[in-house]
């Protein structure tokens, strides 16, 4: 049957699929960029700076076009030129290189680099790396220019590369690798790339695709311009080097930079025109032909020799906080609520704390297969703070330790204290574990409390727990069920259920999963999701009841959320629902496929999922409105 198709085939999914961890950062979440640049010849002007831009084309600078950084305070020079950016392997930490120096100072005056370090973008750590003085046989050294820096999966390592020159030689491409600490290079600098003509070659930027490392350069033969080599491995020596000028100018150019267009599978080339004051902005498929794009490109400031990083809504966002947003910045989405691939959310408001918390399923795991779960807290239902984990199954829990799904949570006063009872699926067994903050730590009961089929169920998993309690009774619930929905009372302690009072209650064969209960003006809703979590067509229906244990009566128009076909929003689906404090305020809160390419992902976007919300709103007769899903989400909420 359909309803059983999820059950019948995680095993399947189980077995095909390692138990892999999602990327850091992925790529959907990858929504605008960070242009880091200097600005000119004069000391004023040898500062990192910042612009951002929402589509890659057009961008804005930030902090009124000042400095960001302060490069008295990190340069031996007093100035640095060339900033190059680049995102850690872990998603969230920055590493950022720096030529210091000052040309005022003479092409020849500097032996130095900054390297720098930031967990946010705003806030950086730094040291200066002077290579004449930290190696020896340097004595002849007469300039270190444009460092930029590669993680080198091969040595596991961040390579810092840069053009020497030594006395009368030609400037060559070097390269050294960095310690854990970012602060410092691990040893001499050893020969990375030369040109086979012999002649001088600088500004070396990097960028992998396919398996395949394109290193774009300056070279100073009698035509100088940028040129192209590959390679399979960095340190190889082997290099493929193309004849062919790329730039698509015949003004003088320098600073090559390279960065991928999100969502696409374009990619940019950018050199700065340094005689002309302006940026020159190239696109390609393949990383060997460019088309210049100059009309398409827009700026409200003039850069000089700098980088690219795509980054994330939520750093946009603390980018803005620090440095304030341009007025002409697009207005931002704020679907999804979460960054990451996350689903099944549960919310809660704490009346402790005064806040909303989402405890979603950690997603993008192949097959299902995740094994811990994290909280979400926000002051306004827009602005989410990542909690850490809270239980992960293979530390905290002794009686499963995979496919942790489908959480729900209840916050009770008990003897004048806040308690949390969160309950959660695991091994298609539903546990429960208890804290005295909605952020944990929490504590495993030791045991499953349901690990069985109410009787007479032949079939579905015992996953998706919904708590509620009743505002009428006081007393609280527990419903759960795939392909049926149970439910039974709990005891006092909130981590046993009450003998006797287990059972099935009847819906239509739209019922899939993800019961969820809310009460309102004298009405229980019951709402839940029809359809398979990988279906484009999964949605959330809902019928009423005069009591938390049914019967339910179905509307005849009873569709709460579904597909957006026109905005390309599709399987809407196991949500939650909170109300605003004191107001007859309502949200739903629900996953759907990754944006905007989950249609084109085939089974993997049921397990790459996001989450979402939207405003949940009723017509005079208390009947749920259809929500429309939107990508722009609803503004920050004030609580009364």
């Amino acid at each position: 049957m359909k309803i059983f198709k999820y059950a019948a085939t995680f095993v399947a999914a189980q077995c095909a699929f390692a138990q892999q961890a999602p990327e850091a950062v992925p790529e959907k979440d990858l929504n605008a960029y960070l242009f880091v640049y200097f600005t000119g010849n004069d000391v004023k002007d040898e500062t990192v700076h910042y612009g951002v831009s929402a589509n890659g084309y057009n961008y804005y600078a930030l902090n009124n076009n000042q400095p960001v950084l302060d490069s008295k305070k990190i340069a031996s020079t007093g100035g640095v030129r060339d900033p190059h950016i680049l995102r850690g392997q872990d998603g969230k930490t920055f590493y950022m290189v720096c030529t210091d120096m000052t040309s005022s100072k003479g092409w020849d005056s500097n032996r130095a680099m900054v390297l720098l370090k930031s967990t946010d973008l705003v806030n950086w750590t730094s040291s200066v790396v002077n290579i004449q003085t930290a190696f020896p046989n340097n004595e002849n050294l007469k300039r270190v220019w444009a460092p930029q820096t590669i993680y080198d999966a091969k040595a596991g390592k961040y390579m810092v590369y840069f053009s020497l020159q030594h006395g009368n030689e030609p400037d060559k491409i070097y390269y050294a690798y960095a310690n854990k600490d970012f602060t410092a290079l691990e040893s001499a600098p050893k020969q990375l790339f030369f040109p086979k003509n012999g002649k001088a070659c600088i500004d070396g930027d990097i960028i992998e695709k396919d398996g395949l490392y394109h290193l774009f350069y300056k070279t100073e033969t009698e035509t100088p311009g940028i040129k192209v080599a590959t390679t399979q491995d960095l340190t190889s020596g082997k290099w493929k080097e193309f004849p062919e000028y790329l730039q698509q100018t015949t003004d003088a150019v320098e600073g090559a930079g390279v960065f991928k267009l999100n969502h696409t599978e374009d990619y940019i080339l950018m050199y700065d025109v340094y005689t002309k004051g302006r940026y020159q902005f190239t696109k390609s498929t393949c990383l060997e032909h460019f088309k210049a794009i100059d009309n398409e490109v827009t700026m409200d400031f003039h850069p000089r020799h700098g980088t690219v990083l795509p980054i994330t809504r939520g750093e946009l966002k603390a980018l803005f906080a620090k440095w304030g947003r341009p007025a002409n910045y697009p207005e931002l989405n704020n679907n999804p609520a979460l960054e990451g691939f996350y689903a099944d959310p549960e919310i809660l408001y704490s009346n402790k704390t005064g806040k909303y918390y989402i405890y979603p399923t950690s997603d993008g795991f192949d097959g299902w297969s995740g094994y811990y779960f994290k909280t979400f807290s926000s002051d306004n239902l827009v602005d989410w703070k990542d909690e850490g984990i809270i239980i992960d199954l293979k530390k905290d829990v002794t009686w499963a330790n995979r496919n942790a799904w489908a959480p729900c949570i209840v916050e009770k006063k008990i003897k004048g204290k806040y308690k949390y009872f969160y309950y959660f699926t695991a091994a298609q067994k539903i546990g429960v574990a208890v804290a005295d903050d909605p952020a944990g730590p929490f504590k495993d009961s030791g045991k499953a409390l349901v690990a069985e089929r109410p009787q007479g169920v032949n079939g579905g998993q015992e996953i998706d727990p919904d708590v509620f309690t009743d505002p009428k009774t006081g007393k609280s619930y527990l419903y759960w069920g795939n392909g049926y929905m149970a439910v039974a009372e709990l005891n006092e302690d909130m981590v046993s259920l009450k003998a006797n009072t287990t059972k099935v209650i009847a819906v239509d064969d739209t019922f899939r999963e993800g019961t969820y209960i809310i009460y309102r003006n004298g009405t229980y809703y019951f709402l839940w999701s029809e359809d398979d979590t990988r279906s484009p067509n999964y949605k959330v229906r809902y019928g009423t009841a005069k009591s938390p244990l049914g019967p339910i009566s179905i509307p005849k128009d009873n569709i709460v959320i579904q597909a957006n076909k026109e905005l390309g929003i599709y399987a809407t689906g196991h949500n939650s629902v909170v109300q605003v404090p004191g107001k007859d305020e309502w949200y739903i809160v629900y996953h759907r496929f990754p944006y905007p390419n989950g249609q084109d992902m085939g089974d993997a976007a049921g397990f790459h999922r996001e989450v979402c919300i939207d405003r949940l709103q009723f017509d005079k007769n208390g009947n749920i409105i259809t929500v429309v899903s939107t990508l722009k989400g609803i503004a920050p909420v004030v609580k009364k």
